[in-house]
């Protein structure tokens, strides 16, 4: 009997602890397939989009989403928790952009040794095989293509750059900031490079980074970010110095606003990801292995385009109606 009552309290706890986590007052079915979606923000139009393609390819597939997020970029904090919480959902698949890609490994490590698929979505972690598989852009490739685009629209001129990075030691910021270095031409230290801020993405800390450079050296004349956000922020702060027309600006994701602001001008270019393909793929996945046992395993390339409307010598692009046709990869 008192085994029973055990059971019965037991039982009650884990029920409670879905529902929470559902946010719907109601347990999981015994048979429902259940997917989990930590994303790094809720608020970031990046990992917005992420999650309204992980609702579709879930809604298609005919399985539960559960959705979570950080508070912050970087707040690992809430990503260990929701992981920790949907273990106890009995989810059969985890798909996560970690914040910290070295400090949820182990809590990582306690989901695939639960049984669950972990596949890590557009930012690698730290060892990458800590995760089944990883769906994601070449970070690395996209920061080249804007280093490469950025050298050869200066056309020899010296360059004075900014480069509004997102946080120490997280592998999608160091992917894109080597990346561009690399496709400019430069190395890590370079005199040309005369201001760098971190921005952890943010439209804001964007802005009030800009500020910070500019008040350190008033002639920057290329600015590298991190993502739109970031690029937004600084594009405000060029504005209201008055230096809005001298400075290029160039930057990674290509979702809509971000297209949008090249085609305006405010950009120069940007590199255009797919975070619409990177969710219904993982989803994807996540019901093959519920349905089949089969894991996704390894690196699953989502794609990755130059966005200008003022084409340079030798380096591929795609114009603007390209890049709002296919903004977060609406095709």
């Amino acid at each position: 009997m008192k085994n029973l009552r055990r059971a019965a309290v037991r039982a009650s706890f884990l029920g409670l602890a879905v529902a929470s986590i559902l946010g719907s007052g109601v347990a999981l079915a015994a048979d429902q397939i259940a997917i989990g979606l930590i994303t790094k923000t809720e608020t970031n139009p990046f990992f917005v989009k992420m999650k309204q393609g992980a609702e579709e390819a879930a809604t298609k597939g005919g399985v539960k989403l559960i959705t979570a997020s950080g508070k912050f970029d970087g707040d690992n904090a809430s990503q260990v928790t929701a992981v920790e919480n949907m273990i106890t959902a009995g989810v059969k698949a985890i798909l996560i952009t970690p914040s910290d890609t070295k400090a949820i490994v182990p809590t990582l490590k306690k989901a695939r040794a639960a049984g669950i698929l972990v596949i890590a979505l557009d930012t690698p972690t730290e060892p990458q095989d800590a995760t089944d598989a990883l769906f994601a852009t070449d970070n690395f490739k996209a920061g080249v293509l804007i280093g490469e685009y950025a050298k050869a629209s200066l056309g020899g001129k010296p360059a004075k750059i900014a480069t509004l990075d997102l946080a120490p030691g997280v592998s999608v910021g160091v992917l894109r900031h080597n990346g561009f270095l690399q496709g400019f031409g430069v190395k890590e230290g370079d005199p040309s490079i005369v201001c760098s801020q971190d921005t952890r993405g943010d439209q804001s800390k964007g802005q009030t980074a800009m500020e910070n450079c500019l008040q350190k050296v008033p002639d920057i004349n290329l600015v590298y970010t991190i993502n739109e956000p970031a690029a937004a922020g600084a594009y405000r702060a060029l504005k209201a110095a008055g230096k809005d027309k001298g400075v290029m600006i160039v930057s990674i994701d290509g979702g809509c606003e971000g297209v949008r602001n090249v085609k305006s001008g405010n950009f120069a270019a940007t590199s255009q990801q797919y975070p619409l393909v990177m969710a219904a793929q993982g989803v994807q996945a996540g019901i093959d292995y519920a349905k089949t046992g089969k894991k996704a395993t390894g690196y699953h390339d989502t794609g990755v385009t130059l966005i200008t409307d003022k084409p340079a010598n030798g380096v591929t692009a795609k114009d603007t109606k390209f890049g709002l046709d296919n903004c977060w990869g609406n095709k």
